[in-house]
């Protein structure tokens, strides 16, 4: 998975002043931003786009952040992204309920720009380690899936879903380019064996047709008919 240098971070605040100021520094930092200003919006914003990270301020009227992180840690959808919550340091218990509610880390209001990227930075790289991790698990469980389909001799190469696997250059990419080389062999197989066996119920058939109407031509009655038709060809002739 190739990620870009910066993330894409949402900042969530009521104060307008503290959003544009934390806009302008993350956007120096490299990163892309939105704003919300409180937390209805906020969640509309993580549910319609995909963000790598969001700064949530605490303490804000109609939903707090906490309500924001317990709406995000129900939704399975959300509840990976990370948060860092944002408060005022006369305010640390507020910061341990938000860590308690899910929160990564938090920042001071007034906050440091040097500390601001360290901490944005642990966040970002945490998050993409975890979703290398879901990846690898997710491409582990596509190979399982191939191995089961070719061991009950139902495997389609065109269905497994490995071309992903197995552009990877480690381990995991070139078992799956085994898996994807035995898969074609065993299709390959697969569809010559049907094919005999189609030809085979073919010759069956022309055979018991042969059979049959050797069955009706040896009768005493076929062989009256036959003499019967003769005559009457000759006697056609015959007129002719």
């Amino acid at each position: 998975m190739n990620y870009p240098p910066g993330g894409h971070i949402l900042v969530v605040d009521d104060n307008r002043m503290n959003r544009l100021k934390l806009s302008r520094s993350l956007e120096q930092q490299g990163h892309t931003v939105a704003l919300a200003e409180n937390g209805r919006q906020a969640l509309e914003l993580v549910r319609g786009q995909s963000f790598d990270l969001m700064l949530l301020d605490i303490i804000m009227p109609e939903m707090d952040g906490y309500q924001v992180l317990a709406h995000m840690k129900e939704d399975s959808r959300l509840r990976d992204i990370p948060v860092i919550a944002i408060s005022a340091l006369d305010e640390m218990e507020s910061v341990v309920k938000g860590i308690e509610l899910g929160a990564e880390d938090y920042l001071p209001k007034s906050f440091d720009p040097v500390l601001l990227k360290a901490r944005i930075g642990a966040c970002l790289e945490k998050k993409r380690f975890r979703d290398q991790e879901v990846e690898y698990l997710q491409q582990v469980a596509r190979l399982t899936e191939a191995a089961a389909a070719m061991e009950a001799e139902t495997c389609d190469p065109s269905e497994l879903d490995l071309e992903t696997v197995a552009a990877r250059p480690d381990a995991l990419g070139q078992l799956a380019r085994v898996f994807q080389r035995m898969a074609r062999e065993v299709y390959a197989r697969e569809q010559r064996l049907k094919q005999q066996l189609w030809d085979l119920r073919i010759e069956i058939d022309k055979a018991k047709q042969a059979s049959q109407v050797a069955e009706i031509t040896e009768t005493d009655y076929f062989q009256q008919l036959r003499g019967k038709a003769k005559e009457l060809r000759n006697r056609l002739e015959g007129k002719d």
